[in-house]
């Protein structure tokens, strides 16, 4: 089975992509997901994040408060460091989860798709057979991630110039799918990513 590594800013329409190259026929893992689901109840993970942040990110259910840690990692003096201990703590946990999957799904597939946001920064790139990326202007990343997560702009703002430049993952990636325009514009960029996908490999 030939892994396809999945990257691309908040905002950029990764979950989009992921549902469309699941409708036709490749499945995906989301690691954002893998992370909610080793989070949402106490474990491993959640406890190694309580060790580094403290007990200020535990919501009232008993899970991650993601608004609260969100809060310490992009803002204030030291932000950045603390941004790389995050990351450091949930790629070691989710990437393995991640892995245990991919296992289970080489049985029946020719193909996967793995949306992992920091897939360079995480090192996850270097497990892939192919590295793709969506990208999308600014402006709509901004709205998109404002309206979806109820946040600032300012907030917005910091969270996409944490992340690596569209510009770089494009130079990065075998393939790049622009999202800017409708979900039906989106589907045929997605149809045509898979098309040179498949080439790739005949």
């Amino acid at each position: 089975m030939k892994v396809i590594g999945l990257s691309g800013g908040s905002g950029s329409g990764k979950g989009t992509v992921c549902r469309i190259f699941n409708e036709i026929g490749v499945p995906s893992i989301d690691t954002d997901l893998v992370y909610h689901q080793l989070t949402s109840s106490s474990g491993p993970c959640l406890s190694a994040l309580i060790k580094e942040f403290g007990e200020g990110i535990v919501s009232q259910d008993g899970g991650l408060d993601r608004r609260a840690l969100s809060k310490r990692v992009f803002f204030g003096e030291g932000a950045e460091d603390r941004r790389e201990k995050l990351n450091s703590i949930a790629h070691s946990f989710v990437l393995g989860e991640v892995r245990r999957i991919l296992g289970r799904l080489s049985v029946d597939n020719k193909f996967a798709i793995v949306d992992v946001p920091l897939l360079f920064e995480s090192g996850f790139d270097k497990e892939c057979d192919v590295l793709c990326c969506v990208v999308a202007d600014k402006e709509t990343r901004i709205n998109r991630i404002m309206a979806r997560d109820n946040i600032t702009r300012e907030h917005a703002e910091n969270r996409i110039s944490s992340q690596i430049p569209d510009s770089r993952l494009s130079e990065l990636c075998d393939i790049v799918i622009k999202n800017n325009g409708t979900e039906a514009d989106l589907y045929n960029e997605v149809s045509l990513a898979y098309k040179k996908i498949e080439r790739m490999f005949i």
